[in-house]
């Protein structure tokens, strides 16, 4: 680890201490905090972060053991090294079993202290390596598949934009892999080292989503027991990836839009800007400009999350992609299940490519997974495959028509099948085929869509 990007925070009430300790952090090139108090040490933690701090055990008001303590109670993690004289080296291994990770003696010698420093910053890079392990395990198991002109095009696109740190907006239909793209871009840029974080705006209530993206207070509202780091912050030197950006209300959008013009922001019910060196890969299923137009996105906000702009076709239009993606899946559901690697029947690829894929990428994955589960022998065939594949309408039956008119068929059996499938609810087959509900509505009156067996329900289940 970069031992200057991990702050250490120098905690002594002696002033004299406290300079010859930040002298010998100067000589050892790492950044310095200094704090004369307890209180003022579990500030500077909280507002700060600091990997690394330097704890006098002997202070007044508040000792060194009641701020590692109080550290604990919050869930703040730093690795703490003890600073203690001679005659409390009872007390320094007390303070250990209240969390601290070492401790040295004073008058303190500067070849000491070097290394239980080395020590605690390679802690700290094993710590933060673990963190990384834990949000990065997904991304080895995710791939851009594309053999489709448009989309090689597009990764080239998004590789270029990988070297900057630039914000990416990624558009496209639900289930065409933003988010996997977001991770290779991700990986293909110089913070590959560092986290990768997934906010899903619309997941998560709004009331709540600011604390998500910003962190809190303790006392900050109520039922905010302890201080809360963001995702902001967590993802420090990484990449933050905010998916449905559209959802986000309009009061929180003037705190994003803060954030990628100034680099900052502050927590809820926090007054002290905290600085966020991170880059935003956002995304989108719904029409910005429209939104902006509307009243309902911010037009500031709109053009800073649209400074490389890349919008993925939906599955249907490249099915060059299909063959490779189907055998990408079958592999990886191969291992997952441990079951022996299965083979496409013609009559399966045949239905495969036949079918418009409303849900994308996604609902392939879904449909080759399905497969692996269900299917008995060493060949996945057309039985092994959902009823509205093997059912769907084949390209000769549109043989023969006028080009307007087989396009209007089309459209309408796509819409009658997602209203079938959503049992006609009209609120939920939009969502499926990745539109606006007021768009479906219309569609379905100029089309003359009309219903299998089941009535169609505007909205709700």
């Amino acid at each position: 680890m970069d031992a200057y990007r991990t702050k250490v925070l120098i905690v002594d009430d002696d002033p004299s201490a406290r300079k010859i300790l930040q002298g010998r952090l100067r000589i050892m090139n790492v950044q310095a905090l200094v704090a004369s108090n307890g209180s003022e040490a579990l500030e500077q933690v909280r507002e700060e972060a600091p990997g690394v701090v330097l704890l006098d055990l002997q202070m007044p008001k508040m000792s060194g053991i009641d701020v590692l303590r109080s550290l604990k109670r919050e869930g703040l993690e730093p690795t703490v090294i003890v600073v203690t004289a001679h005659a409390t080296v009872e007390a320094a291994v007390e303070a250990m079993k209240e969390g601290a990770y070492d401790f040295i003696t004073k008058p303190v010698d500067s070849q000491h202290l070097e290394i239980v420093l080395t020590k605690a910053f390679e802690r700290e890079s094993l710590r933060a390596h673990s963190r990384l392990l834990q949000t990065e395990m997904e991304d080895r198991l995710v791939k851009v598949i594309a053999d489709n002109p448009t989309m090689k095009q597009l990764l080239q696109l998004a590789r270029r934009a990988a070297g900057s740190n630039s914000t990416i907006l990624l558009l496209g239909e639900s289930g065409t892999g933003k988010e996997v793209l977001a991770r290779s871009i991700h990986q293909w840029s110089l913070r590959a080292h560092y986290p990768f974080t997934v906010v899903n705006c619309v997941a998560i209530p709004e009331q709540l989503l600011e604390s998500e993206l910003f962190g809190h207070e303790r006392g900050a509202f109520t039922g905010a027991h302890q201080l809360k780091r963001g995702r902001f912050e967590i993802a420090d030197r990484g990449t933050v990836f905010l998916d449905e950006i559209g959802e986000v209300p309009i009061g929180t959008q003037t705190k994003l839009l803060r954030v990628l013009q100034h680099h900052e922001f502050e927590r809820v019910g926090g007054t002290r800007p905290i600085k966020a060196d991170i880059r935003v890969i956002a995304a989108t299923n719904s029409d910005l400009e429209r939104a902006v137009r509307e009243g309902r996105f911010r037009e500031d906000l709109y053009y800073r999350l649209n400074v490389v702009s890349i919008k993925l076709p939906p599955l249907r239009e490249r099915k060059e992609d299909i063959p490779a993606l189907v055998d990408y899946f079958l592999r990886k559901y191969a291992g997952e299940l441990k079951k022996p690697l299965k083979r496409l029947g013609l009559g399966a690829v045949d239905d495969l490519m036949a079918y418009h894929w409303p849900g994308n990428v996604r609902e392939l994955e879904n449909v080759v997974e399905r497969a692996m589960v269900l299917s008995i022998g060493d060949q996945i065939g057309s039985e092994d495959l959902p009823l509205q594949i093997t059912t769907g309408p084949r390209r000769e039956s549109f043989r023969g028509k006028e080009f307007h008119e087989a396009v209007k068929e089309f459209k309408r059996w796509v819409i009658q099948d997602a209203l079938k499938r959503s049992q006609g609810n009209q609120t939920k087959a939009a969502e499926l085929l990745g539109l606006q509900r007021t768009y479906l509505v219309k569609l379905v009156r100029l089309l003359e869509v009309k219903a299998d067996s089941n009535p169609i329900k505007k909205g709700g289940s």
